[in-house]
């Protein structure tokens, strides 16, 4: 396994494997790996010859500068878990004055229109600017011919897909289902943060969101009214909630008639970690709703 820390070698890499005739599969963490990050990686290795990781916390994508600076960073835990498990070709780490020479306040960006200003957009401004730039700038470095990225983030998913499409870029774009812990939390590098009690606690989340999910399954179309349920349930167990929303899991708009798959996006705020959540929910061609979702 190879480690790059800046633009130029890693490059050079990437020609010498073209010149090979070789298919580049790659994966964009910000580190702190866990088997939610692995899963991604073994995914990338069915679909090219050679994998490539990046471990880089993208400050452009954080809107809270505490966020930032609290983030996990475990990089050379990273590169040695990576190597032992010989789980990609080559790692690239590098630094914000690498990604951003000019610093955040000069660097080109990209916005993808709607999604980057909706759901998760409309309270974390500025986001899914960031994490479009930074895919975008990693998608030129990289070249591959497949990237892969987590459902859990099915906003981010949506958004880099939309982008893809809007950019033409020749890169197929693989959605790998949420992996979670035995009691049903959705693996995070942010669930280090929680307490004792609030590891305890915090599969309520996703337990709440199956039974929203059973409902809508069972035929239940009043959403606000079921937000406000769902939300009692949160608070309930020692949760605060943040927002649920139930959408089109194509658009990420409300559910229309018209509306095939649903998708309930869940987030709650527990001591000092935020909790996010989703699972796609089959309405069928009968299924609809009169109302918009609680916001």
């Amino acid at each position: 396994m190879q480690t790059f820390a800046e633009i130029a070698p890693l490059r050079e890499q990437i020609r010498t494997w073209r010149r090979e005739g070789r298919r580049i599969a790659f994966v964009p963490t910000m580190g702190n790996l866990h088997e939610g990050h692995l899963t991604l990686m073994r995914k990338a290795r069915k679909h090219a010859d050679v994998v490539v990781a990046s471990i880089f916390v993208n400050p452009m994508q954080f809107d809270k500068a505490e966020d930032l600076q609290t983030y996990p960073r475990t990089l050379e835990q990273d590169i040695a878990k990576l190597s032992q498990q010989n789980m990609v070709d080559v790692v690239f780490t590098p630094t914000p004055e690498v990604m951003y020479p000019a610093g955040l306040d000069n660097q080109t960006f990209v916005e993808v229109p709607v999604l980057s200003s909706i759901l998760e957009g409309e309270l974390r401004p500025g986001h899914f600017r960031g994490v479009a730039t930074i895919v975008n700038k990693l998608f030129n470095i990289v070249q591959p011919d497949v990237a892969c990225f987590g459902e859990k983030d099915f906003q981010q998913l949506a958004l880099i897909r939309q982008m893809v499409i809007d950019l033409e870029l020749d890169i197929k774009i693989v959605g790998v289902p949420t992996v979670r812990e035995m009691d049903g939390l959705a693996m995070s590098s942010r669930n280090g943060k929680l307490t004792v009690d609030e590891r305890q606690r915090a599969p309520v989340l996703a337990r709440t969101m199956r039974w929203v999910s059973s409902q809508m399954r069972g035929g239940r179309t009043d959403y606000d009214e079921l937000v406000i349920d769902a939300n009692d349930q949160l608070r309930a167990a020692g949760l605060q909630p943040d927002k649920c929303f139930i959408r089109d899991a194509v658009t990420l708009l409300p559910v229309t008639e018209g509306t095939q798959q649903a998708v309930i996006l869940m987030s709650s705020q527990l001591g000092k970690v935020r909790l996010i959540d989703n699972q796609v929910v089959d309405l069928g061609p009968t299924q609809t709703s009169d109302e918009d979702v609680a916001e």
